[in-house]
């Protein structure tokens, strides 16, 4: 039977796990490192970390050592289901000297031949990341101390993980987002364009955009959007609702429709999601638009001679919220008038009212150049205190006679 680990064992083990000398590889060789180290002070025959899933409610195996075939192989395990979904479902370490189809969901542990297996939670803050077991061929007993270690590791491993994932997630959140947002507006004939998107300071990647596009008959769609949320997530349902919105307005001409099926489609397709949505389709002499609300701020419109006002449409409910028949409002809009597109960023602040915000956007939108426009906007809501939300702003001008 192997040593029982010392306090100078375990320092050991913590200093193996915070090595500047692993600094230069990539997590998968980190991890593969430390449970071969974790082996050797343990006396064990296999270890292993599987990543807690909370979308599918599953743990998956990303390393290990001894019994490398269960990353191979794609391993998974419901959380709750047997050994390991026992350790994740109760967060508290477990310790089993039976391994077959009756305490494991993993065939590979009994093919394996192993005897007793000990796991504990990975946990960072409150939030799962995982399961850590080991695993021994031969019959043995695991002390506290071995126990103690291992959630040790598991504790190190957790928060590595976490800070891995999170920035990945990041990092492919910010390339989605920046991939939607159009880089360069269109040129298109009788109407100017100007747009300003700064992200918040608030932790993750938000799911504000903004679209427009080129319709036949010579229209034109114009979007503004909001996915509840932020992180990858956000991102990936703000891409879906941008794309299944373009091939519906394709279909139909009537806003009010385009955003009925697009709330059909997310309430069937991804349930629990949530965005508000404002569509304009603008018509191909430019003079009118007809727009539908869903749960979004109106957009301001201003008119050359006249007072700059909110859009007189009904807000329907967000996407993703079930309610009454959706509806449109047709916007005359006069030579040179210019209709301003925001999201709740640019006007909402913790310490005051929207309605304060409101009415400062409506006091500076002025049937102006669209680039002049969104400067004044943002040099009077943004000024030079970073918004905690999000901020996406379309300027759109129709051409003056």
């Amino acid at each position: 039977m192997p040593e029982t680990p010392t306090a100078d064992d375990r320092l050991q083990v913590l200093e193996a796990i915070t090595d500047t000398e692993l600094g230069h590889l990539g997590q998968d060789k980190v991890m593969a490192t430390i449970l071969a180290r974790v082996r050797e002070l343990l006396g064990v025959d296999t270890a292993t970390v599987l990543r807690h899933d909370p979308s599918a409610q599953q743990l998956l195996a990303i390393a290990a050592s001894g019994i490398e075939e269960e990353v191979y192989q794609d391993v998974r395990v419901p959380v709750g289901a047997g050994f390991a979904g026992k350790v994740a479902a109760q967060r508290r370490p477990v310790v089993i000297d039976h391994v077959d189809e009756t305490t494991v969901v993993n065939s590979l542990l009994w093919e394996r031949g192993l005897s007793t297996l000990l796991g504990v939670p990975m946990i960072a803050g409150d939030e799962l990341i995982g399961v850590l077991h080991v695993g021994s061929l031969t019959p043995r007993e695991f002390s506290g101390t071995d126990i103690d270690l291992l959630q040790l590791v598991a504790a190190r491993l957790a928060l590595a993980a976490q800070i891995e994932l999170s920035s990945t997630d990041r990092a492919a959140a910010a390339a989605l987002q920046r991939s939607l947002v159009p880089a360069r507006l269109p040129a298109v004939p009788g109407i100017q364009f100007s747009a300003r998107y700064v992200p918040g300071t608030e932790p993750g990647v938000g799911g504000d955009w903004y679209d427009l596009f080129s319709l036949p008959g010579d229209r034109l769609g114009i979007v503004m959007g909001d996915v509840a949320g932020h992180g990858l997530n956000a991102a990936v349902i703000m891409g879906r609702l941008r794309s299944a919105l373009r091939a519906y307005a394709l279909e139909s001409d009537d806003p009010a429709e385009v955003l009925s099926k697009l709330d059909r489609k997310v309430q069937h397709f991804e349930p629990g999601s949530l965005a508000t949505v404002v569509y304009g389709l603008l018509t191909a002499s430019r003079d009118s638009m007809a727009i539908s609300l869903a749960g979004h701020l109106p957009p301001v419109l201003a008119t050359p001679g006249g007072p700059s006002v909110f859009v007189d449409a009904p807000v329907d409910p967000p996407i993703g919220v079930t309610g009454p028949r959706r509806r449109r409002t047709v916007v005359e809009l006069p030579p040179g008038a210019v209709l301003a597109f925001y999201t709740d960023g640019l006007v909402e602040r913790r310490d005051q009212l929207i309605d304060v915000g409101l009415q400062r956007l409506a006091d500076v939108v002025s049937a102006e150049q669209p680039g002049v426009v969104c400067a004044r906007v943002m040099a009077a809501l943004v000024g030079n205190i970073p918004a905690q939300d999000d901020i996406a702003l379309l300027v759109a001008r129709c051409e003056p006679n």
